[in-house]
C-alpha cells in the first residue's frame, strides 16, 4: 500500500469540500482505495488529504492526472499543493 499526502490552502472550505465529495466516484476509478480529509486545528483553509493506492505507480499517475488538476482548480485550491508518498515501514 502507498499513501499519498496532499496539503494545500483552499479559498473556501465548504466549496472545496463539495467539489471533493462530488469527485468520489471518479477518484475511486482512478485507483484511490481509501481517503481522509484533515483541517489544521487553527486554520480551516489549511487542508491535508490522504489517498491510499495499491502501488506507487498508481499514486504517481493520480497525482499527475490533468483531471485532478482541473478538479483542484474548480475547488478553489490556492497555490501549488505539497504532495508526498509513504509506504508502511
Amino acid at each position: 500500500m502507498i499513501r499519498m499526502f496532499v496539503r494545500h490552502d483552499v479559498s473556501d472550505y465548504a466549496k472545496w469540500r463539495a467539489v471533493y465529495d462530488g469527485f468520489n466516484q471518479e477518484r475511486s476509478g482512478m485507483g484511490v482505495k481509501a481517503q481522509a480529509v484533515y483541517q489544521a486545528a487553527d486554520n480551516a483553509t489549511d487542508v491535508t488529504v490522504t489517498h491510499d493506492f495499491d502501488d506507487l505507480a498508481s499514486a504517481q499517475a493520480f497525482a499527475g492526472a490533468p483531471r485532478l488538476k482541473e478538479i483542484m482548480g474548480e475547488a478553489g485550491v490556492a497555490g501549488a499543493p505539497q504532495i508526498w508518498f509513504t509506504s508502511p515501514a
